[in-house]
C-alpha cells in the first residue's frame, strides 16, 4: 500500500489503494501516449491541471495505466471560477477506434455551476452523470473548495456521492440504461458505455482543476452475479 506522502493526503481506508502517491504522476498517463503531459503537475500533494502549462499538446486527459471492473473509486477535487472537467471511467483506450476519453466513458461532472455555461444545461451540472442522470441534490461546495467524491461501480449498480450525499442511482447496460443512451447526445457513439472494464479519466476541459486523495477499492470481478448488490 502506498502511504500518505504529506499531512494534505487522508488516511487510506481498509480495503483501498491510493492510486496517486502525491509526488508524481506515476500509474498515469496523458490518453494516448506513454507519459503525463507536462500541463499535469503534483503540487504538494496534489494533482494540478494548469491550462498554461498545457501548451502545444501538453495537456490532455489524464488516464490510470490499469483497467478496472468493480470498483470504489474516491477522491477529492475543487476547481478555479468558471471551470469545467470531470472524471470519467470505463474508459477504453483503443487508439484506432476512439481518439478521446469520453468516446467510451461515463463521466461524473466536475464544474463551476454558476460560473460555466455547462451549469444552464440540465445534466450538465456538478454532480450529475453526465447527460444521462441528473444528480437529486446539489451538496456541491463554492469555487475553490475541496469536494469529496465516491463513484462505486458493483457488479453493474452505479453510486455516485458527492460530500457524502448521494445524488446519483441508476443501474448500468439495461433496457432502462440503454433507453437513458438513447436519449443523450451519445446516442449516436457506438463505444459510448458499451465497456464494463476500463481506464479512469481526469479530464482536460482546458481549465484550472486540483485533484487530491485519489484511492480505490476493487471488488472480487470473478463473483458469479445475477444483479446488483446491495451495500457499497
Amino acid at each position: 500500500m502506498i502511504q500518505t506522502a504529506n499531512a494534505q493526503q487522508a488516511p487510506i481506508p481498509k480495503g483501498f489503494k491510493s492510486i496517486f502517491d502525491g509526488q508524481s504522476t506515476a500509474g498515469w498517463h496523458s490518453y494516448g501516449r506513454k507519459t503525463a503531459g507536462s500541463g499535469w503537475k503534483v503540487e504538494d500533494g496534489v494533482l494540478h491541471f494548469d491550462p498554461s502549462a498545457a501548451q502545444n499538446g501538453q495537456g490532455g486527459d489524464l488516464v490510470t495505466d490499469l483497467e478496472y471492473e468493480n470498483f470504489h473509486l474516491k477522491l477529492e477535487w475543487k476547481v478555479a471560477a468558471n471551470a469545467n472537467s470531470g472524471i470519467i471511467f470505463f474508459v477504453n483506450e483503443d487508439l484506432t477506434k476512439f481518439k478521446n476519453t469520453y468516446e467510451t466513458g461515463l463521466e461524473m461532472q466536475v464544474l463551476d455551476n454558476d460560473g460555466h455555461p455547462d451549469g444552464k444545461i440540465e445534466k450538465h451540472r456538478s454532480g450529475d452523470l453526465y447527460d444521462l442522470v441528473k444528480s437529486t441534490s446539489e451538496p456541491v461546495k463554492p469555487v475553490g473548495e475541496w469536494n469529496s467524491v465516491d463513484v462505486v461501480c458493483k457488479f453493474g449498480k452505479l453510486t455516485m456521492l458527492v460530500n457524502g450525499v448521494k445524488v446519483v442511482e441508476t443501474t448500468l447496460w439495461d433496457a432502462n440504461f440503454k433507453n437513458l443512451v438513447a436519449g443523450s447526445k451519445f446516442a449516436t457513439w457506438p463505444g459510448f458505455a458499451a465497456f464494463k472494464k476500463g481506464k479512469i479519466a481526469l479530464q482536460d476541459h482546458g481549465d484550472n482543476v486540483w485533484f487530491r486523495n485519489i484511492m480505490i477499492k476493487e471488488w472480487n470481478t470473478m463473483k458469479i452475479t445475477t444483479g446488483c448488490e446491495a451495500g457499497m
